[in-house]
């Protein structure tokens, strides 16, 4: 019997952006086979593109109509049976994931729409990750019960082996003290949900703890193959490198007001930032400066337009915007 194994290289790309308050990112779905929601994706092509970077550019802009700016790898995603359908004796996809920031135009939706792709909010996939209003009432009513089920359950025979048990792992994604919350542990959250069999990708993927349920409790919106935990992956990265580099600024107009910018990062953090504290921060960091012009869009009084001193790339590296801490209302 052969055994020899085909490997085929994919390229994934999380497009993040911020509109109306929201982090969004862009999906594309086949209109006539109803599938599941996906991230942009096509394989590499040695003879076609002479980078990754240059293929997963050209399969963008072929998908989305999308010229990427900012782009950077996030990981390599390998696992058996990760891009596989029952019965599929295809080659093996090995995929390589990108991040991409990029700022929306009045007219990308509709272009976006002409290529059967759109914008979605990430908290639709990750409801749990949204603490801007308070403690999210799924973490109470579904996923803390859920986990205490898994948690007395004999783990299934021939389980890996962990250097932390079930409960420690569940106490530091999900917080065993109720006060904390950490932003940044989103794919290990993820990667719990889905060994418990508490998400759709479990049960498509086989996953024992997910076939002996008798219904799924509708954890976030599903996507195709391993395309949730590639966008838990990128959301991870995101917030964690919101603290120690100046990439929300890509994400940003030219100009904006300082409440702009604190509503674009509670909407990558999920975090809800108390006003003058963030002012406080932005002025320490001494990452913007005024304009001289002002704003009157919000109807209110003239606010202040800044922009980002982009010339502190070249002269020292630029920090971030060091929010963080602890979330209230963890109870």
């Amino acid at each position: 019997m052969d055994s020899t194994a085909t490997l085929q290289i994919g390229l994934n790309a999380v497009i993040v952006s911020v509109a109306g308050g929201m982090p969004q990112i862009v999906q594309v779905s086949d209109p006539h086979s109803g599938a599941a929601d996906s991230l942009p994706f096509g394989p590499f092509d040695p003879i076609r593109h002479r980078t990754f970077e240059i293929g997963l550019r050209s399969w963008v802009e072929e998908q989305t109509a999308l010229r990427l700016g900012y782009i950077e790898q996030l990981y390599t995603f390998g696992d058996r049976g990760r891009h596989r359908v029952r019965g599929d004796a295809g080659p093996h996809i090995v995929s390589v994931g990108y991040l991409a920031l990029t700022r929306q135009t009045p007219d990308s939706e509709n272009v976006l729409a002409r290529h059967d792709s759109n914008w979605r909010c990430w908290y639709d996939y990750f409801p749990w990750e949204d603490w801007r209003n308070g403690r999210p009432s799924i973490l109470d009513a579904k996923i803390l019960p859920e986990l205490k089920t898994w948690l007395a359950a004999e783990p299934p025979e021939g389980s890996p082996l962990r250097a932390l048990g079930r409960e420690e792992r569940v106490n530091l994604a999900f917080g065993a003290d109720p006060s904390k919350w950490d932003e940044e542990r989103v794919l290990e959250r993820y990667e719990l949900l889905y060994e418990a069999g508490l998400v759709s990708e479990a049960l498509q993927d086989g996953r024992p703890a997910a076939l002996e349920r008798a219904d799924l409790p509708g954890l976030g919106r599903p996507m195709q193959f391993d395309h949730r935990r590639i966008l838990a992956t990128a959301l991870s990265r995101l917030r964690g490198k919101l603290k120690y580099r100046p990439v929300i600024f890509e994400l940003m107009a030219d100009t904006f007001t300082l409440t702009e910018l604190q509503t674009s990062v509670e909407a990558i953090s999920g975090r809800h930032l108390h006003k003058q504290n963030f002012r406080r921060l932005v002025e320490n960091a001494d990452l913007v400066e005024p304009t001289g012009a002002t704003s009157t869009a919000t109807g209110g009084r003239p606010a202040a337009l800044f922009r980002f001193k982009r010339a502190l790339l070249s002269e020292r590296p630029a920090p971030g915007l060091k929010v963080g801490g602890r979330q209230p209302g963890y109870s």
